[in-house]
């Protein structure tokens, strides 16, 4: 039986803002936007799975963390592009989940 309770979180409005924009734009709500990204961080880094093996690796901190080679630079339309491009699969699973 999963129980659930209420709690109240006291954050800078800035955040919030961001957090309800970018709920919107995935289509979910807030609840789910917060409870996604604490199991994210909860959960210990051998279990990051990370969605490209060959663009990136799991961090000493367990961040996803983009692969380079040597002497490459990382900018931010890259970093963009690679985010833009995990939402939408998000939002596919999200629309689509897998069967089981």
């Amino acid at each position: 039986m999963i129980t659930h309770m209420k709690t109240t979180l006291d954050l800078p409005d800035d955040l919030l803002m961001e957090a309800k924009t970018l709920a919107v734009r995935r289509k979910t709500t807030l609840k789910a936007l917060v409870e996604s990204a604490l199991r994210r961080e909860l959960r210990p880094a051998a279990e990051i799975a990370n969605p490209d093996p060959q663009k990136f690796e799991v961090g000493p901190l367990g961040f996803l963390v983009l692969k380079r080679e040597p002497g490459e630079t990382i900018t931010l339309n890259m970093v963009q592009a690679i985010q833009d491009q995990l939402e939408d699969e998000e939002l596919q699973r999200a629309i689509h989940p897998p069967q089981a």
